[in-house]
């Protein structure tokens, strides 16, 4: 037996409206302001609130305060409305609905230092990747060094070998800089395509650089992609390119923004037919669990023990 919440059109309207910054704000989170609109972080992705509106600089994608609420706080359309009706609050706020703008702008990789000096140190030493594997995907085109800044820059082609995202990494010892070039496109952010039928989805580069250096048996046979965020657009893109593709991992962070993007991706997945998996790293992210393994309990050899128990 199904029931049916109803809502009346007022109702709807009035949860439509609800002023997005002020209820981000009354659950204790972080925004920036910037002229006549906010700035709020979704995982390292900038989403821009303006009234009842957002919309998601990386995945380029918006609306109003009901899909906000659905999108990011997990929720069904009945759930969302009666969270901005009542909520834990009890009070709502409302401001007039404002008109979206929408830019495009063109893309071009930063230009490339001469060297990789900073790059390979920040990669290697500060975040333990395995050196094979990142030659690998140097030898690729895929990371290099960026001669502004000196950025690792983690770059990602389409099917006709074109690049066409850029993810940046300050490599700084006080730098906590991470974004995309202008222009990038979502769909084909940093991946790795292999032949079997595996793929694995990240949020970061470096994690799921991290990842492959904890697994690397036969990892070049499998396929990866990093979100740059908790998007899914690089996931379907793959899917659609890549028909040996027949199973998902999901492996995003162990934090709420990451678990809640993880069973929302897995829900489409799973509407679609396309079987799926949830890997959740043991700390908050695949590269701080590469950094701090788990200690392994010491065992005494077999010759030790034949040391102790032998006469002299």
């Amino acid at each position: 037996m199904s029931t049916y919440v109803h809502f009346t059109e007022q109702q709807k309207e009035q949860a439509r409206q609800t002023d997005l910054a002020a209820l981000l704000q009354s659950r204790g989170e972080e925004l920036k302001r910037s002229g006549s609109e906010y700035e709020w972080k979704d995982g390292s992705a900038k989403v821009t609130i303006r009234g009842n509106l957002w919309y998601h600089q990386y995945d380029q994608e918006g609306g109003d305060a009901i899909s906000f609420v659905r999108r990011f706080y997990d929720k069904d359309y009945p759930q969302a409305l009666e969270f901005l009706l009542g909520g834990k609050a009890g009070t709502l706020i409302t401001s007039p609905p404002i008109e979206k703008k929408k830019e495009t702008e063109k893309f071009e990789l930063p230009k490339h230092n001469a060297t990789m000096n900073r790059v390979y140190a920040y990669l290697l030493i500060r975040r333990g990747i395995n050196k094979s594997i990142l030659n690998a995907f140097v030898g690729e085109k895929m990371i290099y060094e960026s001669a502004e800044y000196h950025n690792a820059v983690f770059v990602g082609y389409d099917q006709a070998g074109q690049p066409r995202h850029a993810n940046l990494r300050g490599t700084g010892e006080k730098s906590t800089f991470k974004g995309n070039a202008p222009g990038s496109r979502p769909e084909y952010s940093f991946h790795w395509q292999g032949k079997s039928d595996s793929l694995y989805l990240f949020e970061a580069p470096i994690d799921l650089l991290s990842y492959i250096s904890m697994h690397t048996y036969n990892w070049r046979e499998h396929s990866y992609a990093a979100c740059c965020g908790v998007g899914e657009r690089v996931l379907f893109q793959m899917l659609k390119d890549n028909p040996n593709l027949k199973k998902v991992y999901l492996c995003l962070d162990n934090d709420e923004a990451g678990q809640a993007a993880n069973r929302r991706i897995r829900a489409k997945l799973q509407s679609q037919g396309i079987p799926s998996e949830i890997l959740i790293p043991r700390c908050k992210d695949w590269n701080e669990e590469l950094l701090n393994p788990e200690p392994q309990p010491e065992e005494e050899s077999k010759e030790d023990e034949l040391c102790l128990t032998l006469p002299f």
